[in-house]
């Protein structure tokens, strides 16, 4: 199976990221954690959590897992995607999620090192695959999106 066949069924969080992101992406993966950890300590399960990675050229497999490890992030209902950039901007125009590479340089060893300015956003996806919410990531209410997540299941 294939994404996003694999999740049909579930509800879905998904947030839009990139690893070298200094400010919003953190907070939005932490704010997904923290609300991970609020439903799981209410017993309440068939919510995964998903990272897309819009930065394909730097944010491979190995980097996201490691991305998630430091953030003690479990891989029962989490996953981290990445795909190439061919594949992951159509979804992203789709999604009207906003990802434009801005001020570059190179550092010591020659790599280029730049950052993205992006979308802040978490979206709430339904057991049928329909969006039912979009929320900004860094600054989202936890309570609020704790309980559109109830709302969805029977939990």
């Amino acid at each position: 199976m294939t994404f996003p066949d694999v999740l049909k069924g579930k509800v879905l969080v998904i947030g839009f990221i990139y690893t070298n992101c200094p400010d919003i992406c953190p907070m939005t993966t932490h704010n997904m954690y923290l609300t991970d950890q609020k439903l799981k300590k209410e017993g309440i399960n068939g919510v995964n959590f998903i990272l897309l990675t819009f930065d394909s050229e730097r944010d491979f497999p190995s980097v996201l897992k490691k991305f998630a490890e430091i953030r003690d992030i479990k891989f029962d209902n989490w996953s981290l995607l990445w795909n190439t950039k061919q594949k992951t901007d159509p979804l992203l125009r789709r999604l009207d999620i906003l990802a434009i590479p801005t001020d570059s340089s190179y550092i010591d060893d020659g790599e280029l090192n730049y950052f993205v300015m992006h979308t802040d956003r978490i979206s709430l996806i339904d057991q049928r695959g329909h969006l039912r919410k979009n929320y900004k990531g860094s600054t989202v209410n936890l309570d609020k999106l704790y309980n559109d997540i109830k709302t969805l299941g029977k939990y």
